[in-house]
């Protein structure tokens, strides 16, 4: 490769581009302006697999207690049963963009949506760890493909003024999802007495917990079955007119300015297939510099420890001294804040930006992770389980939620907003499988480790996470650009080779 295809992903944007001259050709689908209906609509469609996502990683969080007391499981054996899922995650991330760029994105919605279905079941169903573990395993796979597809499909159908706002649509999702499964649990528990209650045909409550997942999984099936495949897909494979068919429904264009819009994107494309892993190699580097900067920024996203507030909150604040009833509440509390804060952010990512968000997130992060491992290093040990005494219960409780926040309005939306935007076209959907694969693979590290790491210490777990949020600080500070606002086409077609996949 030449050095400008893989020149370092540094230093600031470019400068934003006003406007063009009357009569020339649109920089991509979105500049023509308009944010329809069928946009809106279908980007909320796509988004749906977040909420899957959302609320069948964390679903687990009111299950925990029952599973660890039925199955017999050690610390060991919880992190796997967690982990696993992630694992499975990231092996459904790693193809997802492959398969969604063989046979396009709503046939790869469809199978997903599937998969999620039959993984509700066989999770409720399952008589033992390792057939829970299995299940949980084929979850991951069905929650890596929606971790692709979303922001992918939706930053190929957005407008660039709000593709932020639409792409932040599946962050809310997954918060949602999240909100869900946890108060589903804790309805659950609530309603029935306990996780380990029993109701109809003689299944214990917390087997429910995961069966409900059936219902987002039919809803996710059906829309998969009425959105349009994205333009850039059907152009990639030569499907030109039925491209303009597409852009004509989604932003409302007449066929002359879908002709121009179309050829745009032909010409970002090189003619060459798309979806190649070795178009993400380099020969010095051995991954293109814009990559390894995203596989740093995703796998970042995991390692500052969000996971481990939301699957093992409820068994962490009971661990602390919280009656079961409470320590249910707290983690739905928790998720509320998520849902809340995944608002202002989207509210803001369009204003303020990629790149001014992450940096102040990482910020907030690092100092609520330090006041949580300075709670924590107060609790005295009673019958071999820490107590929070006085007012650093509260401060502690305080300093989880302000975590919550600062992720929330950050790195929780902006890095999936961030990758859908910062790969050319043609790698687009390989990149971005890779840089997902890297975020679970991260998670899994993260969730195998934290039932061993709280034995061995849990303040030391929170001052390792808050040592991660100094470094996703740096990582953004120094290696990423800002795409607010700059159309698909307009951040990789200029400026030569340097505005090319070496960024």
């Amino acid at each position: 490769m030449s050095p400008e295809t893989s020149s370092p992903a540094l230093g600031p944007a470019p400068t934003r581009r006003r406007g063009r001259a009357p009569g020339t050709a649109p920089d991509s689908v979105g500049e023509s302006g308009r944010l329809t209906p069928a946009v809106t609509g279908f980007a909320v469609a796509a988004a749906v697999g977040g909420f899957l996502f959302g609320f069948d990683t964390a679903v687990i969080n009111g299950a925990v207690t029952a599973i660890e007391g039925n199955l017999g499981l050690d610390a060991v054996g919880l992190g796997v049963v967690v982990a696993v899922t992630l694992l499975g995650a990231a092996l459904g991330a790693l193809g997802a963009g492959w398969i969604a760029d063989r046979i396009g994105r709503p046939r790869t919605m469809l199978a997903a949506g599937i998969v999620f279905f039959i993984a509700a079941i066989g999770c409720g169903m399952a008589h033992g760890v390792f057939d829970l573990a299995a299940w949980r395993l084929v979850t991951g796979i069905a929650v890596g493909f929606a971790t692709v597809l979303g922001p992918l499909y939706i930053s190929e159908i957005a407008p660039a003024h709000a593709r932020g706002r639409l792409a932040s649509m599946q962050q809310m999702a997954i918060v949602l999802g999240i909100f869900v499964a946890l108060l589903s649990d804790s309805g659950i528990a609530l309603a029935l007495g306990g996780a380990d209650a029993e109701l109809f045909l003689g299944l214990p409550a917390w087997r429910w917990m995961f069966i409900a997942g059936v219902i987002p999984a039919l809803i996710y099936l059906v829309l998969a079955l009425v959105v349009p495949e994205s333009p850039r897909y059907l152009v990639a494979r030569g499907r030109v007119e039925a491209a303009r068919r597409v852009l004509i429904r989604l932003q409302r264009v007449d066929p002359a300015e879908a002709r121009i819009l179309t050829d745009r994107i032909e010409d970002t494309l090189h003619q060459k297939e798309s979806g190649r892993f070795r178009d993400l190699l380099d020969r010095r580097r051995g991954l293109l510099p814009v990559v390894w900067v995203g596989i740093g920024v995703a796998a970042l996203q995991a390692l500052v420890g969000i996971d481990v507030i939301f699957y093992y909150s409820t068994s962490l604040w009971e661990s602390v001294g919280f009656e079961e009833s409470a320590a249910f509440g707290l983690s739905v509390l928790s998720s509320f804040i998520n849902v809340a804060a995944t608002v202002v952010a989207i509210v803001l990512i369009d204003r303020v930006g990629r790149r001014a968000l992450l940096l102040t997130g990482s910020v907030g992060m690092f100092i609520s992770l330090v006041i949580v491992s300075i709670g924590f290093s107060t609790a005295r040990m009673v019958d071999g389980s820490p107590q929070l005494d006085g007012v650093w219960g509260p401060i502690t409780l305080v300093g989880a939620n302000l975590f919550v926040v600062a992720f929330a309005v950050s790195w929780g939306p902006v890095v999936w907003v961030l990758l859908g935007e910062m790969f050319p076209n043609r790698i687009r959907g390989v990149a971005l499988s890779v840089c997902a694969s890297a975020n679970w693979f991260a998670g899994v590290a993260l969730n195998f480790s934290f039932p061993s790491l709280r034995d061995i210490s849990l303040p030391g777990s929170y001052a390792l996470y808050a040592v991660m949020a100094a470094l996703s600080f740096l990582l953004v500070f120094f290696c990423v650009r800002e795409t607010n606002g700059r159309s698909l086409e307009e951040m990789h077609a200029g400026g030569g080779g340097r505005e090319g996949e070496g960024r």
